[in-house]
């Protein structure tokens, strides 16, 4: 199909989903792979009536925001859609996005904004990578006419908006450089060895998927997927892996013939070491399983939770509720500073997880419930264990739900510290609790640098 190309459209500010906007006569359009203050031309991709959508055809005068990406996958693979833009850009584009959240969606005009908290360094940053094994790797343009090209096989990232391609990743900045040579390590022995990789569409295949996970206090794990049980094959890599990598803490492996990659109601089996590797924050240790959530950089999960506890403002006295509390980790935190902590989560594994860790640091007044947090929390549950003095609350990226909302509303606590990793379902919710609370404060921290993502805090005050 012929290409419609609109012609020097100047770029001025982000939207959604990271993307630039800027306009087309009367009418915004949304470009991809745009900064703030580029003059481009745009290929349109969709049109609708409100607003239109396209990609950076050229650059005709490059934006003072704009910089090289210094990774080689940058345009395909997604994880660090924000490369060309410099970390500085980065951070002022955040925040504004905090803001605007607050400001239009919220309705809140006179709270105070703190500075957001930025990662350094920039790279490097995350403990945990998922890649994915495939017999039909994604070609790059100068691939598909090279006979040279035969090798399909692959081992990567999907790439957004195309599940079914699988990018062959060479070298990524996001976790510590020793799990690109165990992922180059799978890969070249797989190789050599005839393994054969997993197809997606066929659903069949021996290598699915690999996962590494990594602490700030070098312990390492290693999970291979397969997709196919074979006790031979299956030998013969692990064992592999363990004699290149001595110094991995954990060697595990599951067997996932399901049709989704889910591994949280699969069985991982150790090959060597322990069956989790332990993380530590200030003088708290955290132990993680493979199933486990753990705040995926954890430099910044530290500044996360310091900053919660903060604007908490615990004296000793209180009781203190952490909803959506994963494996605990905030609820440790703010424990020695309260009469005790009542954690409520979804998902069982993480809620044994946290009373382990209760265990492991010697915890005594923390309790944990499994459930739907709206069965959960109800007021008799309160009645049962307390009224909350602060409510500490940590949702997924859709936000609480309504009858979550109505019983913070109803239990009168004094404080609410809001936890979201969504300023614009935060912002919602905040504007369904303004009958009874203030926003006091707001602290975006930056948990994942050169993407669009954005934490943020929000300090809620009872009324009256």
């Amino acid at each position: 199909m012929q290409k419609t190309i609109l012609e020097s459209i100047t770029a001025y500010d982000i939207a959604d989903k990271g993307r630039a906007v800027g306009k087309n006569g009367e009418k915004t359009i949304f470009i991809e792979s745009a900064v703030p203050g580029d003059v481009v031309n745009v290929t349109l991709l969709k049109k609708s009536k409100s607003f239109d959508e396209g990609v950076v055809e050229t650059i005709i005068q490059p934006s003072a925001y704009r910089q090289e990406p210094f990774c080689q996958h940058f345009g395909l693979c997604g994880g660090c859609k924000w490369q060309h833009m410099t970390y500085a850009a980065q951070i002022h584009f955040k925040e504004k996005q905090v803001h605007d959240a607050v400001q239009r969606l919220a309705k809140i005009t006179d709270t105070s904004y703190n500075p957001v908290s930025g990662c350094d360094p920039d790279v490097f940053y995350r403990n945990k990578m998922e890649y994915t094994f495939t017999n039909k790797r994604y070609l790059l343009k100068d691939e598909m006419n090279d006979p040279e090209a035969k090798q399909m096989n692959g081992l990567g990232l999907h790439i957004p908006g195309k599940f079914n391609k699988v990018l062959h990743i060479e070298t990524c900045f996001l976790q510590d450089k020793r799990a690109d040579s165990i992922r180059k390590m799978v890969y070249d022995f797989a190789l050599r060895n005839d393994f054969t990789f997993f197809d997606l569409k066929q659903q069949h295949g021996l290598l699915r998927n690999l996962i590494i996970r990594n602490t700030t206090v070098d312990e390492w794990m290693v999970i291979v997927v397969f997709k196919e049980d074979n006790p031979e094959k299956r030998e013969l890599l692990l064992a592999a892996i363990k004699k290149e990598f001595p110094w991995l803490t954990s060697l595990q492996y599951i067997i996932n013939s399901k049709r989704n990659d889910t591994i949280q109601d699969q069985d991982p089996v150790v090959y060597h070491g322990r069956a989790f590797i332990i993380e530590q924050l200030e003088n708290l240790k955290f132990i993680i399983s493979p199933k486990s959530f753990f705040q995926t950089n954890t430099k910044q999960a530290l500044q996360l939770y310091k900053m919660t506890r903060d604007l908490a403002g615990l004296t000793g006295n209180e009781i203190v509720y952490d909803l959506y509390t994963g494996t605990g980790s905030i609820a440790a935190f703010v424990s020695h500073q309260c009469k005790k902590v009542i954690g409520v989560e979804y998902v069982e594994d993480a809620i044994a997880d946290a009373k382990y860790n209760a265990q492991l640091n010697g915890i005594e007044n923390m309790q944990f419930f499994a459930g739907d947090m709206k069965d959960v929390f109800t007021s008799n549950f309160i009645a049962q264990h307390g009224k909350p003095d602060v409510i500490i609350t940590d949702p997924p990226r859709a936000g609480m739900h309504e009858a979550v909302i109505q019983r913070i509303l109803e239990s009168g606590a004094r404080k609410v510290v809001y936890v979201s990793c969504n300023p614009a379902t935060q912002a919602r919710d905040l504007l369904l609790m303004s009958e009874k609370y203030q926003v006091q404060k707001i602290q975006p921290v930056d948990m994942f640098p050169h993407t669009a993502h954005v934490e943020n805090i929000a300090l809620l005050t009872l009324k009256n």
